[in-house]
């Protein structure tokens, strides 16, 4: 691939504007990420995905989006059917432990008949955080459950679902945000659970699903193993907890840094993210002098980083040749038994 640096951007709206062309072109984002702002029409959403990789020039750069079911879901009727929330699938689950993996499988495979001819590679998908009593409804229904097997098993079969459909998931939001007891878009969490209940619970899905190419970071502090940071800007969180004890080897990007957990003007937050350990910042919202000011402490991608980048550019598969009539139907009869 050609040189990128180390940070995703959003846009402001529903296609690109002369200045965020030159922006991405002088800046060279690894990749984007899309919301419900940036989305009216089919039409509208793949040129701007078109638009947003020959800003780069680079025609396979990753187009992301949150698209679970539930509450979070960028794209929504009439150009998408309201998917189920993760939790409507741990309940299948839970009544029949094969019919709720294949409906994890199916609505990911579904999300790539919807996302994949829009130009969206990347779906922040699966949720893998497992809720505890004190937690924030901020992932509440998000979550398959409060089970840590069955969240990790739901979590690789929708992981599986999305590949099948020529799509890379997201695990998130990693070590576990389920214990935290605020919206980190608001104020920062500190969890004190002590370090082998929160690797017996939290981190387990994690560890289970180690092995896939994406994940994304939690803003929140865990004190039994960094009281000063949130794992986002944590070296010691992400060196010993997410690369050594869970042990994911793939390209770590942050959540948002926009949100308000983290501290410091924008230079600061993303420097703190890079020198944590994240390969890869993620600014969300398209503001101009905030996105400048991410971008002038976020290096080229490199070492690791970059190794790591290259490896998920080389994880995209074609999509299999299933039918997409025929998985609607057998999807929408395990929800009508739900």
């Amino acid at each position: 691939m050609s040189e990128s640096n180390a940070v995703i951007f959003g846009c402001s709206g529903l296609s690109l504007t002369a200045d965020e062309k030159a922006f991405f072109r002088e800046t060279r984002p690894w990749g984007f990420i899309l919301f419900a702002r940036n989305i009216e029409s089919l039409a509208q959403v793949r040129d701007l995905t078109d638009r947003l990789r020959e800003s780069v020039g680079r025609p396979d750069a990753p187009v992301l989006i949150d698209q679970e079911g539930g509450r979070v879901q960028r794209l929504k009727p009439p150009l998408a059917p309201q998917y189920p929330s993760g939790a409507d699938l741990g309940a299948i689950y839970r009544a029949d432990r094969k019919a709720g993996l294949r409906a994890a499988w199916l609505l990911s495979r579904l999300h790539a008949f919807d996302l994949l001819p829009l130009g969206i590679t990347v779906n922040c998908l699966p949720v893998l955080d497992v809720p505890a009593p004190g937690g924030h409804e901020v992932i509440g229904s998000r979550a398959y459950g409060n089970d840590p097997e069955i969240v990790a098993e739901m979590g690789k079969a929708a992981c599986d679902g999305l590949k099948a459909g020529g799509m890379l998931p997201v695990i998130k939001h990693i070590p576990g945000h389920g214990r935290a007891g605020a919206d980190t878009h608001y104020e920062l969490p500190t969890v004190d659970t002590s370090r082998p209940e929160l690797g017996a619970r939290d981190f387990a899905p994690f560890k289970a699903l180690a092995g896939e190419a994406m994940a994304m970071s939690a803003h929140v502090v865990f004190s039994a193993i960094d009281p000063d940071n949130p794992a986002t800007t944590s070296r010691t969180v992400i060196d010993d907890v997410i690369r050594q004890d869970i042990g994911f080897g793939g390209l770590l990007m942050s959540d948002d840094v926009s949100m308000n957990a983290l501290s410091g003007d924008f230079a600061q937050r993303a420097g703190a993210i890079v020198g944590a350990g994240c390969d890869v910042v993620l600014h969300c919202n398209g503001d101009p002098e905030e996105m400048r000011a991410v971008a002038s402490v976020t290096p080229a991608l490199s070492g690791e980083a970059l190794r790591r980048a290259n490896a998920v550019m080389n994880a995209f598969g074609q999509p299999d040749q299933s039918d997409e009539a025929e998985l609607r139907r057998e999807f929408e009869g395990l929800m009508a038994l739900s």
